[in-house]
């Protein structure tokens, strides 16, 4: 048995029909193993020992009634718990980043999954760029000149904020659109982080492909099929998820990419694919389990309990 704590979003108030943190957190208890949830705002660092005040939960598959909470207690992350869970929602901001600073005071001694100093290392946009011959063109810069000129030379593109996510404040701009240079201005306003441009994929409509893979090993894939007239697949923003096979390219990609995961100790990964490339590689709280296990029969969830276990318990 192991003891399990979870860095989430509330869990009281997620989707269970959906929801891929509760799917591998229903997987743990099947398995015997204690659980806790806890927000990373009540992370505290204290003479070099991490704590959290945590609540220990009994989950069920009953929307409305699908978790018990025990009283709340001050766990020790570094020696109260074998494995955490850092599965909260982004935006990956400077709380976010701390939040990894803090985990990577207590892992590989509790096993962090992902481990927290690669996924500081490893934002979602830019850590694709790292593999040559998988992405379409591709710039990312806070530079309207450099943004622009990117624009008149590609045409059709898609312009999205460098740490977004879900879809949020991704738009397509066909070539000439006039729009851009007012987008980089309502952007800088907000924000002083760069913006990525990249060539518009035509075959989006058909699909954006979310490819899990367990230890740089590809498990599995749903499509996300963005409403009719729209660019964004997100299941969020009114994408639909539908099945889907793993291509040749697919294989591909994930052999060029899966390596490296696997040796920063990036565990759970879902790539974005759509045509022939990669586009993002989402290293904070991947989605798609639950629609992979509907859809396929494939369970994310007990292979990546397997592989955990295997580093945690040396008899599994």
């Amino acid at each position: 048995m192991l003891n399990v704590a979870i860095q989430m979003d509330p869990i009281e108030g997620v989707n269970i029909d959906g929801d891929t943190t509760f799917f591998l957190a229903m997987e743990a208890q099947a398995r015997g193993h204690r659980l806790w949830v806890y927000d990373f705002r009540t992370l505290a660092l204290e003479d070099g020992d991490l704590f959290c005040r945590a609540r220990p939960v009994t989950l069920r598959p009953v929307v409305g009634d699908h978790v018990s909470f025990g009283d709340e207690v001050r766990l020790d992350l570094g020696r109260d718990v074998d494995v955490i869970l850092m599965r909260q929602d982004p935006p990956f901001d400077m709380a976010y980043v701390t939040a990894t600073y803090l985990l990577e005071t207590v892992h590989p001694r509790t096993l962090v999954v992902n481990d927290p100093a690669e996924v500081r290392s490893a934002p979602e946009k830019l850590f694709a760029t790292r593999f040559a011959g998988v992405q379409p063109p591709t710039l990312i810069s806070a530079d309207p000149v450099a943004l622009v000129d990117f624009h008149e030379r590609h045409g059709d593109v898609v312009l999205k904020p460098l740490h977004g996510a879900a879809g949020s404040g991704v738009v397509r701009l066909k070539a000439g659109d006039p729009n851009l240079e007012a987008l980089i201005e309502i952007h800088a306003a907000a924000s002083r982080d760069p913006l990525v441009i990249q060539k518009f994929i035509p075959a989006v409509s058909k699909g954006d492909k979310r490819i899990i893979l367990i230890e740089g090993e590809p498990v599995g894939a749903i499509n996300r099929v963005p409403a009719e007239g729209q660019v964004r697949s997100n299941l969020r923003v009114g994408g639909t998820a539908a099945p889907v096979d793993l291509t040749d390219r697919d294989r591909e990609i994930c052999a060029i990419i899966g390596p490296e995961l696997k040796a920063r100790g990036l565990m759970f990964v879902g790539i974005d694919v759509i045509g022939d490339y990669l586009t993002e590689i989402n290293v904070t709280s991947p989605t798609g389990a639950v629609q992979l296990k509907q859809f396929t029969g494939i369970d994310a969830a007990a292979v990546l309990w397997d592989a955990i276990e295997a580093k945690r318990i040396p008899s599994a």
